[in-house]
């Protein structure tokens, strides 16, 4: 396992459109565990391949609430309800922070690392994850459908805010 680069605001591969995998093997499941290994480091909740440089349809999620770690590959919502407004960062936006509107309910179908077909109901937080690493995968950011005004940055020496 490895610490990959996390791929940062202005980087054009977060703007590209994730390709779907179609073998997974023994370096999709290396990927998997580098990407976790990765989040963790950065203390994210979750990533997406595109975030460490590798346009491929996976992203792992992690709420550290005692459940395992989801490993999704080629992960589609299905079927979301209801609406949250939320604050949200990016790991490939350090200390920034904003306001977004996520489904407050989503279900999402996707494979596991060993290929089997999987479904992941997710409310609040995990819908929240699940809504912004799937959007990862198409290009899309958080700061795209931000509230407008809302952006803060978060001085990570003093902790304090500004716009």
């Amino acid at each position: 396992m490895a610490i990959r680069e996390i791929r940062k605001d202005g980087d054009e591969i977060l703007r590209k459109k994730s390709r779907e995998v179609k073998v997974i093997d023994d370096r999709i499941r290396e990927l998997i565990e580098d990407m976790l290994e990765t989040m963790h480091e950065a203390n994210g909740v979750g990533i997406s391949a595109v975030q460490v440089g590798i346009l491929k349809r996976v992203v792992v999620i992690d709420l550290y609430d005692g459940s395992k770690p989801l490993k999704l590959i080629n992960p589609v919502i299905v079927k979301q309800k209801g609406e949250q407004e939320v604050e949200e960062g990016c790991l490939s936006f350090p200390n920034q922070f904003a306001k977004v509107i996520r489904p407050m309910e989503v279900t999402v179908k996707a494979l596991d690392e060993n290929g089997k077909k999987i479904t992941v109901k997710g409310k609040e937080l995990l819908a929240q994850a699940l809504s912004h690493e799937i959007d990862h995968l198409d290009g899309k950011l958080f700061v795209d459908i931000m509230e407008p005004g809302t952006m803060e940055y978060i001085d990570p020496n003093s902790n304090t805010k500004e716009k």
